[in-house]
C-alpha cells in the first residue's frame, strides 16, 4: 500500500507522462505526420485515467492538452514576438494564456469522465470515453469563435481512416481515433470477453474506412480548366509599411502578367495592401488584361462598401459578373476586436491600417469564376469545414486565400495546409489555395496535393481543375450527425449509470 510521499510521486509520474503523451500528440499532424500517436496518445490517457480521483483526473487532462498545444502552437510566439514586435514577455503571456485556456477543456473533461462515467469496462472505454472525448473537442471548435486547430482527425489526411471523412467529416475521423483508443485501454484492463469485443471494434474502425476510400462520392461535372495562383511571398514585417507599398502593387502586377491565359488566376489574402476603393483604376487594369486573354480574377481585398464597414474579402471579377464572399470567422485581436480595450491598442500597437472586421454574413452565395463555382475562404473560414455548406450544392470547386507569413518558417503552414486537405476530402472537390505565403496549392478531391508552390518565392503555380458535381454524405448533413451520436451515446450512458445507483427507501 502507498504512502503519502510514494502516493504524491505516482501522481507526478502520471502528470508527466500525461504532458508527454500530450506533446506527443502534436507530432502526428503536419509537418512530422506520426499519425499513429494520434491513437496512440489518447490511448494513453485514457489509461492514466483509469481509478484516478475527479481532480487528479482534471490535472493530467489539463497537462495532456498543455503539451499538445505548447508544441503545436508554439508558432503563436512567432507571429506575436518575432512579427508583431511585442515585448518577449507580453508574448509569452499571450501564448501561455491561450494554451492555458485550451488545458482546461482537458481539465473538465478529465473531470466529468472521473465523476460521472462507469467506473471501468467496456461501455466505459469504448463508447463513454470516445463520446465525450469527441463532444469536448467539438464544443472547443466553436464555443467563443472557436479553436479547432489540432483537431484529431486532421493527422490522417493521408491514412486511409480519412475514407471515413466523406461520411462524417473530420469529427467523424477523430470518433475513429478515439474509439481505436479505447479498444486499445480495453485490450490491457478489460476481461476476456472484453478484449475480444475491442478486437473486432479496431478491426472494422480500421478497416471499414480503407473500404470507404474506394466510393466515388463525386464525379466531373465538365472538362478540367487551368488555373494559376499567384504567391507574393511578401514578408510580413514589410507588408503594412508605407515604403514598400508600391513595390507590392508592382510584385502582384508582374507576377498577373505571367499567369495571363490561365482560365481563373487567384490571388492570395490582402494582396493588394489597400482598401479595393482606393485602388479601383489598379483593380480594373488587372481586370481588362486578364479579360483581354480570356482569364477570370479571383482576388483577396479589403474592402468598405460604407464608411466604416470593413471586410476581409474576396471578389471575383469574372466576364459576366462581380462577385463578393467576406470572411466569416475573424481571428479574435487581430481582426476581430473582442474583449477588453487593450485589444483595439494592440491593432494600433501592429501598424495595421484598420480597427477590426465585420463579420460576414453567414448565407452568402458561391462565387462564379470562369467555368468554375467555387466556395470560398479565408484564412482562418478553413478551419470550419460545416459553415459553407449550403453553397456546395452549386459549387464545383473551393478556393481559400490565406496569409500564413505571419507563423515564418514555423510548423502552422503545414498544419493549415492540412486543415485544407480535410476540406477537399469531405467535399470530394479540388481546392485552390493561394497563399501571400505559407503553402500555396492545388489540392485534389481525394485530399493529395497535387503541386504546391515553393516557399518564400514570388512565383506563378499553374495546374489543372476539374469541375466536380455531386454531395457525399457529409456535405448533406453536416457535424450534426456524428456530434449527435456521440451525444446520444453519452446520454444513454449517463441515464444507465443513474439507473443502477441505489434508491433511497
Amino acid at each position: 500500500m502507498l504512502n503519502s510521499s510514494s502516493l504524491l510521486a505516482d501522481r507526478r509520474v502520471r502528470l508527466a507522462l500525461a504532458a508527454a503523451a500530450g506533446a506527443a500528440l502534436s507530432s502526428a499532424f503536419a509537418p512530422l505526420n506520426l499519425w499513429l500517436l494520434a491513437l496512440l496518445s489518447p490511448a494513453l490517457l485514457m489509461a492514466l485515467w483509469q481509478d484516478a480521483p475527479p481532480r487528479h483526473a482534471a490535472a493530467l487532462g489539463f497537462w495532456f492538452n498543455f503539451g499538445t498545444f505548447a508544441t503545436g502552437t508554439y508558432w503563436l510566439y512567432i507571429s506575436i514576438h518575432t512579427i508583431g514586435a511585442a515585448p518577449v514577455w507580453v508574448a509569452f503571456i499571450a501564448m501561455g494564456a491561450l494554451v492555458c485556456a485550451l488545458a482546461l477543456y482537458g481539465a473538465g473533461l478529465g473531470w466529468a469522465v472521473a465523476r460521472w462515467l462507469p467506473a471501468r469496462g467496456a461501455l466505459r472505454w469504448l463508447a463513454g470515453l470516445p463520446a465525450a472525448w469527441l463532444l469536448v473537442e467539438w464544443f472547443r471548435g466553436w464555443f467563443l469563435t472557436g479553436f479547432p486547430w489540432l483537431s484529431l482527425g486532421y493527422s490522417q489526411t493521408g491514412t486511409w481512416l480519412a475514407g471515413a471523412a466523406p461520411l462524417a467529416g473530420v469529427y467523424g475521423v477523430s470518433a475513429l481515433l478515439l474509439i481505436g483508443a479505447g479498444a486499445l485501454v480495453t485490450l490491457g484492463l478489460g476481461t476476456r470477453r472484453e478484449r475480444g469485443l475491442a478486437a473486432v471494434v479496431l478491426v472494422l474502425t480500421w478497416g471499414v474506412p480503407g473500404l470507404l476510400r474506394q466510393v466515388p462520392w463525386t464525379h466531373p461535372a465538365g472538362p478540367a480548366l487551368s488555373v494559376a495562383i499567384v504567391q507574393g511571398a511578401i514578408p510580413e514585417d514589410e507588408k503594412w509599411q508605407e515604403k514598400h507599398y508600391f513595390e507590392q502593387l508592382d510584385t502582384y502586377r508582374d507576377l498577373n502578367r505571367q499567369a495571363l491565359g490561365a482560365q481563373v488566376i487567384v490571388w492570395p489574402e490582402a494582396a493588394v495592401p489597400d482598401v479595393a476603393q482606393r485602388q479601383v483604376d489598379y483593380l480594373l487594369d488587372r481586370y481588362h488584361e486578364a479579360h483581354a486573354r480570356h482569364s477570370t480574377l479571383v482576388l483577396g481585398v479589403f474592402r468598405e462598401p460604407n464608411q466604416g464597414e470593413l471586410y476581409n474579402s474576396i471578389v471575383a471579377l469574372d466576364a459576366q459578373s462581380v462577385d463578393w464572399y467576406d470572411k466569416q470567422h475573424l481571428v479574435p485581436f487581430t481582426e476581430a476586436i473582442v474583449g477588453p480595450a487593450f485589444a483595439r491598442q494592440w491593432l494600433e500597437f501592429m501598424n495595421l491600417p484598420f480597427e477590426g472586421f465585420r463579420y460576414g454574413a453567414g448565407n452568402q452565395p458561391p462565387m462564379r469564376a470562369g467555368g468554375l463555382v467555387l466556395l470560398p475562404a479565408i484564412c482562418y473560414d478553413d478551419a470550419y469545414g460545416g459553415s459553407n455548406l449550403h453553397m456546395l450544392p452549386a459549387a464545383n470547386a473551393l478556393v481559400t486565400v490565406t496569409n500564413d507569413a505571419w507563423f515564418g518558417h514555423s510548423t502552422a503552414r503545414y498544419q493549415h495546409l492540412q486543415i485544407a486537405q480535410m476540406r477537399s476530402i469531405e467535399t470530394g472537390r479540388y481546392l485552390l489555395r493561394a497563399a501571400n505565403d505559407g503553402i500555396s496549392a492545388i489540392i485534389g478531391p481525394d485530399g493529395r496535393v497535387l503541386s504546391q508552390a515553393p516557399g518564400f518565392v514570388p512565383t506563378v503555380l499553374r495546374g489543372w481543375v476539374v469541375p466536380m458535381q455531386g454531395m457525399p454524405p457529409y456535405a448533406r448533413v453536416g457535424n450534426w450527425l456524428i456530434i449527435s451520436l456521440g451525444a446520444t451515446t453519452l446520454a444513454l450512458i449517463l441515464a444507465w449509470r443513474l439507473s443502477r445507483r441505489p434508491r433511497l427507501a
